[in-house]
């Protein structure tokens, strides 16, 4: 009997209907919890789909959960990553940690021992030192007096991150003392209540909320900035081994701390053996990814971050050892990898719809390979619905802005 994959996703990020899709085509029944109107929805490959309720997200991943009856559960987002650990926590607490629960979370995710690594950077970082992978100097921050220490000791420019976040919305590069501090107190600032309420209501995304109510700080680290190209890795562990894999170079992103847009096939020894090492060291289960810096001229990759969850890479298929779904499918059933032929001969990917609302007019959209899913045309136009959705409000933004800057001008 197939296999039950249970998809977990708090957003509407479309990337996640590639995953399922991809997990579907590797032999998974995938069933999904998922707010409404999903992009997921579009496709054929979720056979059942169970709702998602922003302000009771721990019990509708329980009765999803329940009803669904996985085999395994794999998160398409940090938010989603959270609340299974905490579902797992909260098990634990009530002395459940031998629990039918427990044993699927463990056995979805890896070890609960590593679930503490997802919300602190600095923790992380160490072990990755700890296991002689390279990785930037990086240091907690507490107030604006460590910063400047920081700053006179490490230099500039400066990272600067606040723990708890994702995709970029915590992430600053400082390339100035003043710049840095206002950064600093943007980004441990407790997020604003009328942003925290938005969010909540339109992206059924409540992640804000708590430490919008409570006035809760956000811990901040700094580290070291290294000049050079972007990369990412996205892996399939399996009871801490690395099953499957596929490294990138970022070729081109939405904005300077947003997701790739372009990526380029890349065989990096160094970011390999690093990801290999933290699943083994981390005993780490499902779809994790882990981001890099190629330092310019040396071309020595620094690891600077993990993500506990799916990456929107990870449901390209790209041949034997770069098919995530079929191995996570084979370590799953214990069957021989049945890996699909390489999607392209090509090695530079525009990811869809990720390049086109970025440029539309993009040459990458001719000359990489562009990752549309035309065997999926109401998820093609699902996307294209978003992408004039987005449009709409960004040129609303921007007469705001324009206005705010007349006014300006003329006070």
């Amino acid at each position: 009997m197939k296999p039950t994959v249970l998809i977990a996703t708090t957003t509407r990020w479309h990337p996640t209907a590639r995953l399922a899709m991809a997990l579907a085509k590797a032999g998974f029944i995938v069933k999904a919890v998922c707010p409404s109107r999903h992009p997921m929805l579009k496709t054929k490959a979720a056979q059942a789909r169970y709702s998602y309720r922003g302000l009771m997200p721990l019990s509708s991943f329980r009765n999803a959960i329940d009803k669904a009856k996985p085999d395994l559960i794999v998160p398409g987002d940090d938010l989603a990553t959270q609340h299974l650990h905490r579902l797992h926590e909260q098990e634990s607490q009530a002395g459940n940690s031998q629990s039918p629960l427990c044993a699927l979370i463990e056995r979805s995710l890896g070890s609960a021992a590593s679930f503490p690594m997802a919300y602190s950077r600095v923790a992380f970082m160490d072990i990755a030192s700890n296991e002689g992978i390279r990785v930037p100097e990086t240091a907690a921050i507490q107030n604006i007096e460590e910063l400047r220490k920081w700053v006179a000791r490490a230099g500039l420019p400066t990272v600067l991150k606040a723990d708890g976040t994702s995709g970029g919305d915590g992430v600053r590069i400082a390339r100035t003392g003043p710049e840095a501090e206002q950064a600093f107190r943007k980004l441990q600032a407790p997020p604003l209540l009328a942003r925290a309420v938005k969010r909540t209501l339109a992206n059924q995304d409540p992640a804000l909320l708590l430490p919008a109510i409570l006035r809760k700080k956000f811990i901040m680290s700094a580290q070291k900035f290294i000049e050079g190209t972007e990369a990412t890795s996205a892996v399939a562990c399996w009871e801490g081994n690395v099953v499957a894999s596929l490294e990138f170079e970022v070729i081109n992103k939405r904005h300077a701390a947003g997701h790739s847009t372009v990526v380029r096939v890349i065989d990096n020894v160094e970011m390999k053996n690093a990801a290999k090492q933290l699943a083994r060291r981390l005993n780490l289960s499902g779809l994790y990814g882990f981001d890099f810096m190629l330092e310019g001229g040396a071309g020595n990759a620094y690891l600077i971050e993990i993500n506990p969850r799916s990456t929107q890479v990870g449901h390209l298929a790209l041949g034997t050892g770069r098919d995530i779904p079929a191995a996570l499918y084979a370590a799953v059933t214990g069957e021989t990898i049945e890996v699909s032929p390489a999607l392209t001969e090509k090695d530079t990917i525009a990811l869809f719809p990720q390049e086109w609302i970025r440029d539309s007019a993009s040459p990458y959209l001719r000359s990489a390979y562009h990752d549309v899913p035309w065997d999926e045309p109401k998820l093609i136009r699902a996307c294209i619905r978003a992408r004039k959705k987005q449009q709409r409000w960004n040129a609303k933004r921007e007469t705001v802005s324009g206005a705010g800057a007349i006014g300006a001008r003329h006070s």
